[in-house]
């Protein structure tokens, strides 16, 4: 397998982004983290996949090496950083892989610019529909489904304490979080789990993120907020949609959403045993279905 190097690259608009490069190989593939993590997490994938896959991973901005000067507003922010950043390494037409709100990232960059894309990967993806964000009270219930970025800044029941924990590093807290929705069946080794739990005081837009996944919406459906604006049918198939069977964070209805609106460009592997995480429940099962997708 190749090397993994850590890398920076300064951006048009004035934003740094931090990646992942595993040397090597032929066949260019962009990876695009969720929320809470980084390109580090990643890792393990990247061990893992085939030696034939030239493989870069990028931090979005404001997570992991990546800069944050000017805050977020929507996916399309990030959508259009990742275009500065390919332009900037040279590549132009790509695989492009993303999880959880990766996969939001991945989708709108391939309906700004299907030209780059070659197949579009979403693994545990946001719905094409968004990810809605509610306000919960002390008991767990739903409050109410927040509107704007301001009632998100002062939702006590997530944005408050995951913010507050970045802020003192309370791994503890990010653990216990973890641990109740991700990695609900299997746990990384604990050297690792440590250096994901640092990675994840890294972020800087935590609310911005929630905002922007509240408000997505590429769909022909109204999404309970927001107008969907049919950008989905310019996403360029093959898509692969891969699922995990006991994933507690990306619904079953917001993965038959995602196959909805995209229709026959779309494959669907359910993972087998796998939650909100494959990189770590099952990532053998999970390169074994990329590397199938990519190759036949």
């Amino acid at each position: 397998m190749g090397v993994t190097k850590l890398h920076t690259i300064h951006l048009t608009n004035g934003e740094t982004l931090g990646y992942r490069e595993r040397e090597g190989g032929h066949i260019p593939l962009v990876l695009v983290h969720g929320n809470m993590t980084s390109s580090k997490h990643w890792d393990v994938f990247m061990e893992a996949m085939p030696s034939d896959y030239k493989i870069i991973a990028v931090d979005l901005r404001g997570f992991g090496m990546s800069t944050y000067k000017q805050p977020i507003g929507t996916l399309k922010d990030f959508s259009n950083d990742i275009k500065l950043f390919v332009d900037a390494v040279g590549w132009q037409r790509f695989v492009i892989m993303g999880w959880s709100l990766g996969g939001g990232v991945a989708m709108q960059f391939a309906a700004d610019y299907p030209e780059y894309v070659e197949k579009l990967i979403l693994l545990a993806s946001a719905s094409t529909r968004g990810y809605p964000f509610y306000e919960m009270n002390a008991k767990g219930e739903i409050v109410k489904r927040c509107e704007t970025i301001e009632e998100i800044y002062q939702e006590p029941s997530k944005t408050i304490p995951v913010s507050e924990a970045y802020r003192t590093k309370n791994k503890a807290f990010l653990r216990q979080m973890w641990d109740l929705l991700i990695y609900t069946h299997n746990q990384p080794d604990e050297e690792k789990y440590d250096e994901y739990l640092d990675d994840m005081c890294t972020q800087r837009n935590i609310a911005e993120v929630y905002h922007a996944l509240n408000i997505f919406n590429i769909s022909h459906h109204h999404n309970g907020l927001t107008d969907g604006n049919g950008q989905v049918d310019r996403i360029p198939g093959p898509v692969l949609i891969l699922w995990g069977e006991n994933d507690l964070v990306v619904t079953e209805q917001m993965t038959k959403e995602i196959i909805e609106d995209l229709g026959d460009k779309a494959e669907t592997v359910i993972l087998k045993g796998c939650g909100h995480s494959p990189l770590i429940d099952d990532v053998h099962q999970l390169v074994q279905a990329v590397d199938s997708f990519l190759k036949h």
